[in-house]
């Protein structure tokens, strides 16, 4: 069964619902979050996303990532992507940090950022991501300097953010 999303206007504001495909088919505002998820020793995880996606295939993203669903609060959203993509416990603490506005180059989302950390092992589902790794957050901005194209989009706007966490 197809996801059912809420549709909002330009203040965040639910304004109906639509399946996902209708939703991204008619260009419609709405709702996703991205979880940044650290270790105790402050590495950033990064997932690899799944080649069968239809957004950004293969492409390296944040921790963990999804739509909000209809009449999901932004929180328990990121509990429910951070259970369902990595395997982490849905008491798990969430930090949030801050929310992108909706733009045609976020694929109109708003997107609240959270950030967490993992205090369990990181299972991750292998329908969704095809490869994970922990990585201290100077190698990574190294490497997305020297390879910009193989990061996300919408990563690239969360990391430029003034307010992105160095772990």
């Amino acid at each position: 069964m197809e996801e059912i999303l809420d549709v909002v206007n330009d203040a965040d504001i639910v304004t109906g619902t639509a399946t996902r495909s209708e939703v991204h088919a008619q260009q419609w505002m709405h709702r996703s979050v991205h979880i940044l998820v650290f270790n105790e020793q402050k590495e950033l995880y990064l997932q690899r996303r799944s080649l069968v996606k239809d957004c950004s295939p293969g492409l390296w993203d944040t921790s963990a990532a999804g739509h909000i669903g209809s009449g999901e609060s932004y929180t328990i959203g990121a509990k429910r992507e951070l259970n369902e993509e990595l395997g982490l416990a849905l008491s798990t603490k969430l930090e949030p940090l801050f929310k992108l506005k909706a733009t045609a180059a976020n694929g109109l989302e708003f997107v609240n950022v959270f950030r967490c950390i993992a205090k369990m092992e990181i299972v991750p589902d292998p329908v969704e991501i095809i490869e994970g790794r922990w990585i201290d957050m100077d190698v990574l901005r190294r490497w997305m300097l020297n390879e910009p194209s193989i990061f996300t989009t919408i990563f690239h706007d969360i990391s430029s953010n003034a307010k992105f966490p160095s772990g």
